[in-house]
């Protein structure tokens, strides 16, 4: 694979994610793995919020599809990394 698209991509990723504390990114992390368990989206969330709950998320009933989309990406995005030989 070129280095160009790869790099491409990760900009783009990093574009879709922005800037992320690094509890954010305990608490994301958290997040995906429990989806990677099979978990639903607010099973997950509601796992991470017990995990890290300082940065417990609460969503309104009308986030639930976006929270879903940007974790699918997450997870995704991990799975790419792991793939390129990357650390998430």
């Amino acid at each position: 694979m070129k280095v160009s698209l790869i790099n491409a991509y990760l900009e783009e990723a990093r574009e879709i994610l922005g800037e992320r504390t690094d509890s954010e990114v305990k608490y994301d992390d958290a997040v995906a793995a429990h989806l990677g368990r099979g978990m639903d989206i607010k099973s997950a969330i509601e796992a991470a919020n017990q995990e890290h709950p300082d940065g417990a998320l609460r969503p309104e009933a009308g986030h639930w599809a976006d929270l879903k989309a940007r974790y699918d990406y997450i997870v995704e995005h991990e799975a790419i990394l792991k793939k390129l030989g990357m650390n998430a």
